[in-house]
């Protein structure tokens, strides 16, 4: 029996890591911000009547298998090593849950813990599998469970309240910016995957695989990333308007989208610097200020605005930036008065 406390290959551990280090500058705003106002995440857990995390937790303990050293021991081996990798000094559990369906999800408030469906299990080898576990439990390090729980409950109270014509787009206006917020989570929670298995090719197969299936040799990476490359640059304005219809109610970006961005990412030389010990640690997490996260954020954007080759966003990008230094300006008009 191996090591309890070590990776099975030579990846390298990254103590007392915070989530800052692979959240998306979108991502890493809201969730300082949440962070911020104290008693949030208590008063979220109170009020939210519509999850229970110890219900849950019975319900996948009778109809799925949890993993341990005796019952799906790979899987039970990855969940140790990326705690590990990424210093949690809990390891969430695992279920298994039968499911052709192929998706994971990390939930849970105080004890968070993750599903995997066995038609995920059937579809990624094991390193493909290792990025996904590294990918959730990065949703964990981050809280997102916790914040993404807001989403669900203004979701299920929009739906409530739709014959308020009112009161039904203010909600969806609302819901319309966390289903944003959570989309770049899980761009977040990409990079945290890769940095948990440490395969850069295994995290962009397995991002494929959800877009084609197993039939691996039936596809290609770089031809994949054309067609990122060629969805961003394709057609006129009409078509622009359509993506970002398209995008409306999903909480995930489109698989050309996930593989384009992290492979960006790593090629930034942030993947590396990461690896090299170069990054935010936890103990500073209480020093990260607000208005320096919302200026990443808003430069993050003018950045992706200024890259894409979309016509509709060269339409919107002028309006646009006049918004972001609209906002930059009150931003630091809050600055100062910290100061």
């Amino acid at each position: 029996m191996r090591n309890m406390t070590t990776p099975d290959r030579n990846r390298v551990q990254l103590p007392g890591i915070s989530s800052r280090a692979y959240e998306h500058p979108a991502d890493r705003s809201a969730l300082v911000a949440m962070r911020s106002l104290s008693g949030f995440d208590a008063v979220l857990k109170r009020t939210s009547g519509l999850f229970s995390e110890r219900r849950l937790r019975l319900m996948f303990l009778a109809s799925a298998v949890r993993t341990t050293d005796t019952q799906f021991r790979a899987l039970y081996d990855m969940g140790r090593d990326s705690a590990y990798i990424l210093d949690l000094h809990r390891i969430p559990e695992i279920y298994v849950q039968q499911d052709p369906k192929a998706y994971a999800m990390a939930i849970g408030f105080d004890e968070p813990f993750i599903i995997v469906s066995t038609g995920l299990l059937d579809l990624m080898d094991e390193e493909e599998l290792r990025f996904v576990v590294g990918h959730e439990t990065s949703h964990i390090l981050s809280g997102h469970a916790v914040y993404g729980t807001m989403l669900a409950i203004l979701t299920r109270l929009a739906t409530r309240v739709a014959w308020i014509p009112l009161g039904y787009i203010g909600l969806r206006v609302i819901v319309a910016a966390l289903e944003e917020w959570q989309r770049k989570a899980e761009m977040s929670a990409d990079r945290g995957g890769l940095i948990a298995g440490q395969d850069p090719d295994a995290a962009l197969r397995a991002l494929m695989k959800l877009a084609g299936g197993s039939r691996l040799h039936e596809m290609n990476i770089e031809a994949f990333l054309d067609q990122a490359r060629e969805y961003d640059t394709a057609g006129d304005v009409r078509d622009g308007l359509l993506k970002v219809l398209n995008m409306l109610g999903t909480t995930h970006p489109f698989a050309v989208t996930r593989v384009a961005e992290l492979d960006r990412w790593r090629r930034t030389g942030e993947y590396d610097r990461i690896l090299a010990g170069d990054y935010p640690r936890r103990e500073d997490d209480a020093n990260a200020r607000l208005t320096d996260e919302i200026k990443a954020a808003a430069n993050s954007y003018r950045e992706s605005w200024a890259q894409s080759q979309d016509p509709f966003i060269g339409v919107l990008r002028d309006v646009a930036e006049g918004a972001v230094n609209a906002g930059e300006r009150i931003f630091n008009r809050f600055a100062r008065r910290e100061n």
